[in-house]
């Protein structure tokens, strides 16, 4: 924890009390600070108020005796509808911030690397961290990902921060400056909340909008959108700009083809990298991360040669096509992260014999996308409030479905049938292209889950794959 004792005796509001929340206001206390929260759940309230915090009344609380609001990066403010706390601390003239906020301000001289997108962000920050961690450097890891930003560790003028950045946590970091921005790609996502895709593109752009002239802004190609903000960037000259691509764009300086990373930074392509085999790097999608991880690096004076070897020695992810067991031909994969279409479509590209696990609360548009990958489906498992939908696009097409109650039923009829199938690349996925909470807390409760079923239901297959996650 970073003790934040430049806010000793000030009047301080969090509201939220999830991870980052909570480690916020435990933080902000352990400084000094007086500390009041909200949560809207009445149990997190009720579990604050038993840890010692003051619990305001929402409806009576006066902002202006406030001289702070930390706002948790999940609780809506704006949009779908304005929250009432929110709405007083504008009257009161309050800034809305984050966690991430509160750690830029309390180590400015460390180094920040803030990496956003909507698909891949946690893999391309983690393998960021990996790399640099490779060759020595003082690096912490988190944000989005994992460990809330203050409860990384204070790194000081030497340390370098590698955060993974929410769309959510971009809005709420006014004072969070970027030495390296990475934007990897964007498609529509979080929509209710940003009234649109055009206020989801501006809350992914604006990390650049608060760098400094001296800075790098690294922006993926592949997709209308990112071009877009790449073209902007662009045209205002106000920093160094990289354009990364696994798709072979004409702007990109750092690029993949069919598995071959070239580096452009010098002027020149040249192919630094076979990232083909490389296990927990699989696909298209993963050669985007790696090309932006190569990107920021360089920029932080890595060889390619010391990159491209940390490539090698990278674990992977939990959640993120992850590899739980292999039996008799069939893998079971773990992908729970994959919480909207078009991060299952990274999945689905990888494998040609599935057996598909889905399901839940859909977002916007469904699965309709994922048209051209459903020859490759065998069987689709089917859960939760998406089932009936997700069952009527699939049978249109051809896909035999199936509705199960529970995820142990889906994942022992799907791996039943796998085994029955024959073929030595059957895989078993979970890549439900849907938010988990009508049937759990979150992705990684999901995909615990998940792991948990397919050990307890074929106990040799955690005997016969050392070297997996936990």
């Amino acid at each position: 924890m970073i003790p934040l004792t430049t806010y000793r005796d000030d009047a301080i509001l969090v509201v939220g009390l999830g991870k980052s929340g909570a480690s916020a206001a435990k933080a902000l206390s352990a400084g000094g600070a007086r500390v009041s929260v909200w949560d809207d759940s009445p149990a997190k309230r009720a579990e604050a108020e038993a840890e010692g915090f003051a619990v305001i009344n929402i409806d009576t609380v006066d902002m202006r005796t406030m001289d702070d609001i930390i706002w948790s990066p999940g609780v809506p403010h704006t949009f779908p509808k304005p929250h009432k706390l929110a709405e007083k601390a504008e009257d009161a003239g309050l800034t809305l911030r984050c966690d991430v906020d509160l750690l830029a301000t309390a180590q400015p001289d460390a180094t920040y690397i803030g990496i956003t997108g909507t698909n891949g962000k946690s893999t391309t920050t983690a393998l960021t961290g990996h790399v640099l961690k490779s060759v020595g450097k003082n690096v912490d890891v988190g944000g989005n990902l994992g460990v809330p930003a203050l409860d990384l560790e204070p790194l000081g003028a030497d340390g370098i921060y590698v955060l993974e950045l929410s769309s959510y946590q971009v809005e709420l970091t006014p004072n969070l400056f970027c030495a390296t921005a990475a934007l990897i790609n964007i498609a529509p996502d979080h929509l209710d909340r940003h009234y649109g895709i055009e206020g989801y593109v501006t809350a992914k752009a604006d990390l650049f909008s608060r760098q400094k002239a001296s800075t790098t802004a690294i922006v993926g190609l592949d997709d209308e959108y990112s071009r877009n903000v790449f073209a902007a960037l662009h045209d205002k000259k106000s920093h160094t700009i990289i354009g990364i691509s696994a798709d072979s764009s004409a702007n990109a300086n750092v690029l993949v083809q069919d598995g071959l990373l070239f580096d452009g930074l010098d002027g020149v392509l040249k192919e630094a990298a076979d990232l083909n085999g490389l296990a927990a790097l699989p696909g298209q999608h993963n050669w985007q991360n790696t090309a932006a991880c190569y990107a920021i690096a360089r920029v932080h004076g890595m060889s390619p040669e010391d990159i491209t070897s940390a490539f090698t020695t990278f674990p992977g992810l939990p959640h993120r096509q992850e590899v739980v067991g292999m039996l008799t031909g069939v893998t079971f994969v773990n992908d729970s992260k994959a919480t909207n279409a078009t991060a299952s479509e990274k999945a689905l590209s990888c494998y040609s014999c599935i057996y598909w696990i889905a399901g839940g609360q859909a977002k916007d548009g469904g699965i309709a996308a994922l048209g051209t990958l459903f020859g490759r489906i065998r069987h689709a498992f089917l859960l939760g409030e998406a089932a009936d939908d997700f069952a009527e696009i699939l049978q249109g097409a051809g896909v035999a479905v199936s509705h199960h109650k529970s995820l142990e039923d889906a994942v022992e009829q799907a791996g039943h049938l796998a085994l029955r199938d024959g073929s030595s690349s059957a895989t078993v996925l979970l890549s439900p292209a849907c938010s988990s909470f009508d049937m759990f807390e979150n992705f990684e409760q999901r995909g615990d889950a998940f792991k948990n079923i397919v050990h307890a239901t074929w106990p040799e297959i955690a005997a016969s794959t050392p070297g997996l996650h936990a």
